[in-house]
């Protein structure tokens, strides 16, 4: 009877010493990849990327991105940065790895599924064009902060890629608002003229249609 207690109890504890890792792995927020951190200033990096790169994203004005410089086990990247509310803080910050093996990415997501626990979201190409996977979280500051991992296989036109993305929702949003803002300040009379605009007649579907 006394064995059998003590057995119980040491699987107990067997079971209690593998979960907690576990666990507490699900409640690591990253802030940092490939050096880079979220929220920090373009400037803190200048010596790894190239400034001289800066182009403002499209559809996206209130965000300039910046070309990394060559690095360790990263092929290439992109640092996008707020351009509004915060200007030169990075919000954004996309890699893609060296290495862009599928056995490369299986090893990837085991260590990040180790880390940063089973993933909030899984896409995925019916045609096996691609794998993404992404992770949520909030930390303490009410910071939305999400990562992402993608292995995009080979097509046509593009190469086979295992890409890290980390963006600061929150603050991507904060400098969307503030570029709204400003552009309905600067010019409200235009604002108040697209919003009487009629839709256009289509008298000509002829042209709207590939043929």
């Amino acid at each position: 009877m006394r064995m059998r207690t003590q057995s119980i109890w040491a699987a107990f504890f067997l079971v209690c010493f593998v979960a907690i890792p576990v666990i507490a792995a699900q409640f690591i927020i990253p802030y940092e990849v490939g050096g880079f951190i979220l929220g920090a200033s373009i400037h803190k990096f200048k010596d790894k990327v190239n400034l001289s790169s800066r182009m403002n994203v499209r559809y996206q004005e209130f965000l300039y991105e910046v070309e990394i410089n060559p690095l360790r086990h990263f092929k290439s990247g992109l640092i996008a940065v707020g351009n509004c509310s915060d200007p030169d803080k990075i919000v954004q910050i996309k890699l893609k790895y060296a290495d862009s093996r599928k056995g490369f990415y299986r090893e990837l997501l085991k260590r990040f599924k180790a880390r940063f626990g089973l993933p909030t979201e899984y896409k995925d190409d019916p045609l096996g064009l691609y794998n993404i996977l992404k992770w949520h979280f909030i930390d303490e500051n009410q910071n939305q902060i999400d990562l992402v991992l993608q292995h995009k296989m080979q097509a046509e036109t593009e190469k086979i890629d295992n890409i890290v993305k980390m963006i600061l929702v929150t603050q991507m949003e904060k400098e969307q608002d503030c570029f709204l803002e400003k552009k309905r300040r600067t010019d409200p009379a235009k604002k108040q003229a697209e919003s009487r605009k009629m839709p256009n007649l289509i008298t000509d579907w002829d042209l709207l249609i590939p043929k």
